[in-house]
């Protein structure tokens, strides 16, 4: 057993490194103005306002509806407590999507 140790052996290597000098342009993204588009309607929220601005004219149209009628019964009283018990999910949707805090960036 003797014989299968190792020598630990410690050597310095020179190292050449060729180092190209000169400046590259950066390559542009062709589709940065895809991306700029992408982070301003994020930005803007655009979609959550639509989408809580339908409800709200939802609800308005029927809640008139419902109150026009002479004699609801139970399917149309359902149907009514079905859309404003959505208000509390679109809402919750809607005030849930806010910034995170960090503005991150792609590709810039």
């Amino acid at each position: 057993m003797a014989e299968d140790t190792l020598n630990i052996v410690q050597k310095k290597v020179a190292v050449e490194l060729e180092i190209d000098p000169t400046l590259k342009a950066p390559k542009v993204n062709k589709y940065q103005w895809l991306i700029d588009l992408s982070e301003a309607v994020d930005a803007w929220r655009i979609f959550p306002r639509v989408f809580i601005s339908t409800y709200i004219y939802l609800l308005y149209k029927t809640t008139i509806w419902f109150t026009t009628l002479p004699d609801p019964n139970t399917a149309q009283a359902g149907l009514i407590s079905v859309v404003v018990g959505a208000g509390a999910a679109w809402f919750g949707l809607y005030a849930g999507t806010g910034s995170r805090g960090g503005k991150t960036t792609i590709g810039k």
